[in-house]
Protein backbone atom coordinates (compact mmCIF):
# COMPACT_ATOMS: atom_id res chain seq x y z
CA UNK A 1 0.00 0.00 0.00
CA UNK A 2 1.18 3.54 -0.66
CA UNK A 3 2.96 4.91 2.39
CA UNK A 4 1.30 7.15 5.00
CA UNK A 5 -1.74 8.85 3.61
CA UNK A 6 -0.48 8.89 0.05
CA UNK A 7 -3.33 6.63 -1.01
CA UNK A 8 -5.87 9.04 0.48
CA UNK A 9 -4.22 11.90 -1.38
CA UNK A 10 -4.32 9.79 -4.53
CA UNK A 11 -8.09 9.32 -4.08
CA UNK A 12 -8.48 13.06 -3.65
CA UNK A 13 -6.51 13.61 -6.87
CA UNK A 14 -8.77 11.13 -8.68
CA UNK A 15 -11.82 13.08 -7.54
CA UNK A 16 -10.37 16.27 -8.98
CA UNK A 17 -13.00 18.99 -9.28
CA UNK A 18 -15.89 16.58 -8.74
CA UNK A 19 -17.78 17.38 -5.55
CA UNK A 20 -17.96 14.86 -2.71
CA UNK A 21 -21.73 14.69 -3.10
CA UNK A 22 -21.38 13.94 -6.81
CA UNK A 23 -19.01 11.05 -6.06
CA UNK A 24 -21.40 9.87 -3.35
CA UNK A 25 -24.23 9.82 -5.89
CA UNK A 26 -22.13 7.87 -8.41
CA UNK A 27 -20.67 5.37 -5.94
CA UNK A 28 -23.42 4.84 -3.38
CA UNK A 29 -20.99 5.77 -0.58
CA UNK A 30 -21.62 8.65 1.81
CA UNK A 31 -19.81 11.90 1.06
CA UNK A 32 -18.51 11.99 4.64
CA UNK A 33 -16.97 8.52 4.29
CA UNK A 34 -15.36 9.44 0.97
CA UNK A 35 -13.74 12.44 2.64
CA UNK A 36 -12.57 10.23 5.52
CA UNK A 37 -10.91 7.92 2.99
CA UNK A 38 -9.11 10.88 1.43
CA UNK A 39 -7.86 11.93 4.87
CA UNK A 40 -6.97 8.35 5.78
CA UNK A 41 -8.80 8.47 9.09
CA UNK A 42 -12.24 8.45 10.65
CA UNK A 43 -12.79 12.05 11.70
CA UNK A 44 -15.10 10.98 14.54
CA UNK A 45 -12.81 8.42 16.19
CA UNK A 46 -9.50 9.52 14.62
CA UNK A 47 -8.84 5.85 13.74
CA UNK A 48 -6.86 5.05 10.60
CA UNK A 49 -9.13 3.55 7.95
CA UNK A 50 -8.56 1.51 4.80
CA UNK A 51 -11.17 1.02 2.07
CA UNK A 52 -12.40 -2.53 1.47
CA UNK A 53 -12.16 -4.13 -2.00
CA UNK A 54 -15.91 -3.59 -2.41
CA UNK A 55 -15.52 0.12 -1.61
CA UNK A 56 -12.68 0.35 -4.14
CA UNK A 57 -14.90 -1.31 -6.74
CA UNK A 58 -17.51 1.41 -6.23
CA UNK A 59 -14.90 4.17 -6.41
CA UNK A 60 -13.36 2.68 -9.56
CA UNK A 61 -16.76 2.86 -11.25
CA UNK A 62 -17.39 6.41 -10.04
CA UNK A 63 -13.97 7.63 -11.18
CA UNK A 64 -13.75 5.38 -14.27
CA UNK A 65 -10.39 4.17 -12.99
CA UNK A 66 -9.18 0.54 -13.40
CA UNK A 67 -10.28 -1.56 -10.43
CA UNK A 68 -7.15 -3.70 -10.36
CA UNK A 69 -4.96 -0.58 -10.30
CA UNK A 70 -6.86 0.73 -7.27
CA UNK A 71 -6.50 -2.65 -5.55
CA UNK A 72 -2.78 -2.56 -6.17
CA UNK A 73 -2.37 0.98 -4.85
CA UNK A 74 -4.38 0.05 -1.74
CA UNK A 75 -2.15 -2.95 -1.05
CA UNK A 76 -4.55 -5.75 -1.99
CA UNK A 77 -2.55 -6.87 -5.02
CA UNK A 78 1.04 -7.79 -5.66
CA UNK A 79 2.60 -7.78 -9.12
CA UNK A 80 4.87 -10.79 -8.77
CA UNK A 81 2.90 -13.58 -7.16
CA UNK A 82 1.17 -16.81 -8.08
CA UNK A 83 -2.38 -18.02 -7.72
CA UNK A 84 -3.40 -21.60 -7.02
CA UNK A 85 -6.86 -22.68 -8.16
CA UNK A 86 -8.68 -25.47 -6.28
CA UNK A 87 -7.35 -28.94 -7.13
CA UNK A 88 -10.59 -30.00 -8.83
CA UNK A 89 -10.58 -27.02 -11.20
CA UNK A 90 -9.08 -26.96 -14.69
CA UNK A 91 -9.44 -23.43 -15.98
CA UNK A 92 -9.59 -24.49 -19.63
CA UNK A 93 -12.78 -26.46 -18.80
CA UNK A 94 -14.44 -23.56 -16.98
CA UNK A 95 -17.27 -21.67 -18.72
CA UNK A 96 -16.91 -18.49 -16.72
CA UNK A 97 -15.48 -17.09 -13.50
CA UNK A 98 -17.27 -14.68 -11.17
CA UNK A 99 -15.47 -12.63 -8.53
CA UNK A 100 -17.07 -11.55 -5.28
CA UNK A 101 -15.55 -9.41 -2.55
CA UNK A 102 -14.05 -12.47 -0.84
CA UNK A 103 -14.91 -15.34 -3.14
CA UNK A 104 -14.28 -16.74 -6.61
CA UNK A 105 -16.92 -18.84 -8.35
CA UNK A 106 -15.97 -21.27 -11.14
CA UNK A 107 -18.85 -22.44 -13.35
CA UNK A 108 -18.45 -25.39 -15.73
CA UNK A 109 -20.27 -28.44 -17.09
CA UNK A 110 -19.35 -30.22 -13.86
CA UNK A 111 -21.18 -27.66 -11.74
CA UNK A 112 -20.20 -24.71 -9.56
CA UNK A 113 -17.17 -24.53 -7.30
CA UNK A 114 -16.90 -21.53 -5.00
CA UNK A 115 -13.62 -20.64 -3.34
CA UNK A 116 -13.43 -18.29 -0.37
CA UNK A 117 -10.37 -16.07 -0.32
CA UNK A 118 -8.96 -14.05 2.57
CA UNK A 119 -7.48 -11.38 0.31
CA UNK A 120 -6.91 -10.57 -3.33
CA UNK A 121 -3.12 -10.83 -3.14
CA UNK A 122 -1.86 -12.68 -6.24
CA UNK A 123 -5.03 -11.69 -8.10
CA UNK A 124 -3.04 -10.08 -10.93
CA UNK A 125 -1.28 -13.28 -12.00
CA UNK A 126 -4.60 -15.14 -11.92
CA UNK A 127 -6.16 -12.60 -14.30
CA UNK A 128 -3.18 -13.03 -16.62
CA UNK A 129 -3.71 -16.80 -16.56
CA UNK A 130 -7.36 -16.31 -17.52
CA UNK A 131 -6.39 -14.02 -20.39
CA UNK A 132 -3.87 -16.58 -21.65
CA UNK A 133 -6.71 -19.13 -21.82
CA UNK A 134 -8.87 -16.69 -23.84
CA UNK A 135 -11.18 -15.55 -21.08
CA UNK A 136 -12.66 -12.12 -21.78
CA UNK A 137 -13.57 -9.56 -19.12
CA UNK A 138 -17.29 -8.84 -19.54
CA UNK A 139 -17.64 -6.54 -16.53
CA UNK A 140 -15.95 -5.75 -13.23
CA UNK A 141 -16.54 -9.23 -11.82
CA UNK A 142 -17.20 -11.58 -14.76
CA UNK A 143 -14.69 -13.35 -17.04
CA UNK A 144 -16.05 -15.65 -19.78
CA UNK A 145 -14.17 -18.43 -21.57
CA UNK A 146 -14.51 -17.56 -25.27
CA UNK A 147 -13.62 -21.15 -26.21
CA UNK A 148 -16.77 -22.49 -24.52
CA UNK A 149 -19.50 -20.23 -25.95
CA UNK A 150 -21.89 -22.16 -28.21
CA UNK A 151 -24.67 -19.61 -28.73
CA UNK A 152 -24.95 -15.83 -28.50
CA UNK A 153 -28.43 -14.34 -28.09
CA UNK A 154 -27.45 -10.73 -28.65
CA UNK A 155 -30.96 -9.30 -28.25
CA UNK A 156 -31.00 -10.61 -24.66
CA UNK A 157 -27.29 -10.34 -23.91
CA UNK A 158 -27.08 -14.06 -23.15
CA UNK A 159 -24.12 -16.36 -23.77
CA UNK A 160 -24.95 -20.09 -23.87
CA UNK A 161 -22.46 -22.88 -23.25
CA UNK A 162 -24.37 -25.53 -25.17
CA UNK A 163 -26.65 -25.38 -28.20
CA UNK A 164 -29.62 -27.29 -26.78
CA UNK A 165 -32.73 -25.57 -25.44
CA UNK A 166 -32.55 -24.55 -21.75
CA UNK A 167 -28.75 -24.74 -21.81
CA UNK A 168 -26.82 -22.90 -19.11
CA UNK A 169 -26.21 -19.24 -19.91
CA UNK A 170 -24.78 -16.07 -18.42
CA UNK A 171 -26.02 -12.54 -19.13
CA UNK A 172 -23.51 -9.85 -20.03
CA UNK A 173 -23.82 -6.07 -19.86
CA UNK A 174 -24.75 -3.93 -22.86
CA UNK A 175 -21.30 -2.32 -23.01
CA UNK A 176 -19.66 -5.75 -23.18
CA UNK A 177 -22.03 -6.72 -25.99
CA UNK A 178 -21.03 -3.67 -27.99
CA UNK A 179 -17.33 -4.18 -27.33
CA UNK A 180 -17.22 -7.92 -28.06
CA UNK A 181 -20.14 -8.36 -30.47
CA UNK A 182 -18.18 -9.49 -33.53
CA UNK A 183 -15.71 -11.44 -31.41
CA UNK A 184 -18.58 -13.37 -29.82
CA UNK A 185 -20.09 -14.16 -33.22
CA UNK A 186 -16.71 -15.37 -34.46
CA UNK A 187 -16.20 -17.51 -31.35
CA UNK A 188 -19.60 -19.18 -31.71
CA UNK A 189 -18.83 -19.96 -35.36
CA UNK A 190 -15.43 -21.39 -34.42
CA UNK A 191 -16.71 -23.39 -31.44
CA UNK A 192 -19.70 -24.89 -33.27
CA UNK A 193 -18.40 -25.06 -36.83
CA UNK A 194 -21.51 -23.18 -37.97
CA UNK A 195 -21.33 -19.66 -39.37
CA UNK A 196 -23.59 -17.22 -37.53
CA UNK A 197 -25.96 -14.88 -39.31
CA UNK A 198 -26.26 -11.24 -38.30
CA UNK A 199 -29.42 -9.22 -38.71
CA UNK A 200 -29.88 -5.46 -38.87
CA UNK A 201 -29.71 -5.12 -35.09
CA UNK A 202 -26.45 -7.05 -35.01
CA UNK A 203 -24.87 -4.83 -37.64
CA UNK A 204 -26.04 -1.79 -35.70
CA UNK A 205 -24.45 -3.12 -32.50
CA UNK A 206 -21.22 -3.86 -34.35
CA UNK A 207 -21.09 -0.30 -35.69
CA UNK A 208 -21.70 1.13 -32.21
CA UNK A 209 -18.92 -1.07 -30.84
CA UNK A 210 -16.45 0.31 -33.39
CA UNK A 211 -17.42 3.85 -32.48
CA UNK A 212 -16.90 3.18 -28.77
CA UNK A 213 -13.49 1.47 -29.03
Amino acid sequence: MEQGNQFGKFLETLRGKMSLRKVASKSGLSHAYIRDLELGRNRTTNDIIKPSPDTLRKLSQAYQYPYTDLLMKAGYLEEASSWQTPNEIRLDNVWYVEFGTKSIKYVSQDGIVEENVESLVAFTSFIEALMDLQFAKMDMHLFVNLNKIKKYAHSEGKLYFDSYEDAHYVTIAAMAQMKYHQTLLDCVARNTGVATQTDGDSRHLSLKAKLLT
